[in-house]
C-alpha cells in the first residue's frame, strides 16, 4: 500500500458497526425505554414470522486482564459470579419476552465479553435453555461463540453444540510468545489445535480465528509466524482486525508505551504480509479485516450480496431486530438504538427492580437511516447506489464532493447516482464511508473518540 496514502489517510474515524456511530447518539440523558419498547415492538410485529431476531447476550467475565482489550469486562478468578449473573441475565430476557406480542424466532445468537467460555458448562446449559424456553427457532439458525482457548474445554463445546451452537470464535491475537508476553495473552498453539480438533470433532461448522495486527512488539518475523501457524490449523473464517490504540478509554493499554507500537506505515505492511500469505492459501478477502475459505458462508454471502453487519461484526444472518442483553450491550431495533448500563452493580440493581437496564441510545431519524443504508452498503460490498427517494433526504452532490480527492487517488469511482470502492481503495473503506457521516462532519469531535483508520 501506498505510503503517501496512508500518511494522508490514517486519521482517527469509526468502524462503522452502526450509524450513527455512539458517540453521536442523542439519547444519553432522559433516554425513554417507553419509546424504545415501541420502537422493539413495532419491528418485531414486521419481521419476526418473515425473518426472525437476533440476540446478543455480554458475558462480561475474564479469569485475566488483556492489556490490548478495549471491551467492557470484570477481572475475577471467583467463579461464584456466574450464578447470579446468569439468572438475571435470563431476567432481562423475561423483561423483554413480557411486552412482546408472541415468542421471538431467533435467527441469530452469539455469545461476547468478556469471556463467553469463563462460564462452566452447567451455566452456559442453564442460560441458553433458559433463552430457549421462552424462543423458537427459525430454519437454520446461527449460533456462535467467542472463546478463549485456555477456558474452552470439551464439555463445554459440547454443552452449546447440543443447544444448537456450530460457529466459534477463538481469541488468538497473536502466536509469537513475546507478542503474547506483552499484552498478557499466553496461549500455546498445542492449546488452539486441541480446541479447533475437539470442535470439529463435536460438529462446529465454522471455526474462526480472531487475529490481531499492530500489536505492541509484532514484527513482519512475528506475524509471519503467526499467519502460517494460522493456516496450518485452516480455520474456516479469519477476522484480521486492526489494533485499536484506545489508551483514553482502556487503562490497560497505558502499560506499554507508543515506542512499543508498529509505525503506521509498517502497521499497514504487517496487514498486507499477512493478506498476501492467506490469500495464497485461498482465504478470500471479505469486507473490512475479514478472510474466509471460498466454500465458506460468509463468502458465499459476500458474492451474492447478502452480507450483513451489526454490533457482532459481520454476519450472513440479515435480522433488523437485533436485542442485547447484559451489562453494557446494545440492542438495534433498526429505528434505534439502546445500551445498557456498564457496571454490574447498576445492572443488577436495574435488574432486580424489574427495570430494563438501558441508559442510552438514539431513535433514527429519516437522514439517519438513508446513511446507515449507504454505510452499511459500502462496508459489506464495496459499492451503494442511491435514487431519487434518497436524494430529496440527503444531498449526495455535498458527499460527494468530499470524495473527489479519494477518487483522484483511485480509492472510489464516482458516478451519477453510485460509488464503487476499488480494490486500492478496500483498505481505506472507512475513510470512505466518512464522507457519508453527516453527523461527524457536522460536529467534529475535540476530544478523542476513535481508533486510526489505517
Amino acid at each position: 500500500m501506498d505510503k503517501e496514502l496512508i500518511r494522508k489517510y490514517n486519521v482517527a474515524g469509526p468502524r462503522y458497526t452502526s450509524y450513527p456511530t455512539v458517540p453521536y447518539w442523542d439519547g444519553e440523558q432522559g433516554f425513554e425505554i417507553s419509546k424504545w419498547k415501541t420502537s422493539v415492538t413495532k419491528t418485531f410485529e414486521a419481521t419476526n414470522d418473515s425473518e426472525g431476531i437476533s440476540l446478543y447476550i455480554h458475558l462480561p467475565f475474564c479469569e485475566k486482564l488483556c492489556h490490548f482489550c478495549g471491551c467492557n469486562k470484570k477481572i475475577t478468578r471467583q467463579h461464584s459470579v456466574e450464578d447470579p449473573y446468569v439468572a438475571r441475565v435470563l431476567k432481562e430476557w423475561d423483561l423483554y419476552c413480557e411486552f412482546l406480542p408472541q415468542k421471538p424466532r431467533l435467527k441469530e445468537m452469539h455469545l461476547g465479553g468478556g469471556t463467553p467460555t469463563f462460564l462452566s458448562a452447567e451455566n452456559l446449559h442453564i442460560l441458553i435453555s433458559g433463552i430457549l424456553d421462552k424462543s423458537e427457532l427459525v430454519d437454520s439458525p446461527e449460533f456462535s461463540f467467542e472463546a478463549h482457548p485456555n477456558s474452552t474445554s470439551y464439555d463445554k463445546l459440547l454443552a452449546l453444540h447440543k443447544l444448537g451452537f456450530n460457529r466459534l470464535s477463538l481469541g488468538i491475537q497473536d502466536f509469537d510468545p513475546e507478542v503474547q508476553r506483552v499484552i498478557n495473552r499466553p496461549q500455546s498453539f498445542e492449546e488452539v489445535k486441541e480446541v479447533s480438533d475437539n470442535a470439529r470433532e463435536i460438529g462446529y461448522t465454522s471455526v474462526n480465528y480472531d487475529l490481531i495486527f499492530g500489536l505492541p512488539k509484532q514484527t513482519t518475523e512475528s506475524i509471519e509466524h503467526t499467519i502460517l501457524k494460522t493456516i496450518e490449523l485452516k480455520p474456516d473464517r479469519i477476522a484480521y482486525y486492526s489494533y485499536a490504540h484506545v489508551p483514553w478509554m482502556s487503562l490497560a493499554q497505558r502499560l506499554y508505551s507508543d515506542e512499543d507500537l508498529p509505525s503506521n506505515e509498517y502497521k499497514r505492511n504487517l496487514y498486507e504480509l499477512g493478506k498476501e500469505l492467506l490469500e495464497k492459501e485461498g482465504y478470500l478477502e471479505i469486507g473490512m479485516d475479514h478472510f474466509a475459505l471460498p466454500d465458506e458462508d460468509l463468502s458465499i454471502a459476500m458474492k451474492e450480496g447478502k452480507m450483513h453487519r451489526n454490533f457482532m461484526g459481520y454476519s450472513t444472518a440479515h435480522t433488523e431486530l437485533m436485542i442485547g442483553l447484559g451489562v453494557s450491550s446494545i440492542g438495534d431495533s433498526w429505528g434505534a438504538f439502546g445500551q445498557n448500563v456498564k457496571t454490574l452493580k447498576e445492572y443488577e440493581r436495574l435488574i432486580d427492580k424489574g427495570i430494563l437496564p438501558l441508559f442510552r441510545g438514539h431513535f433514527l431519524n429519516e437522514e439517519d437511516l438513508v446513511l446507515r443504508k449507504h454505510i452499511l452498503n459500502l462496508m459489506c460490498g464495496f459499492e451503494t447506489t442511491w435514487d431519487a427517494v434518497d436524494n430529496e433526504i440527503v444531498d449526495f452532490t455535498e458527499i460527494c464532493s468530499r470524495l473527489t480527492e479519494m477518487e483522484a487517488d483511485g480509492l472510489c469511482i464516482i458516478e451519477e447516482n453510485s460509488l464503487k470502492v476499488t480494490d486500492k481503495g478496500q483498505g481505506f473503506v472507512r475513510n470512505i464511508c466518512m464522507s457519508f457521516d453527516l453527523r461527524l462532519y457536522r460536529k467534529a469531535p475535540t476530544t478523542s473518540l476513535f481508533s486510526q483508520t489505517v
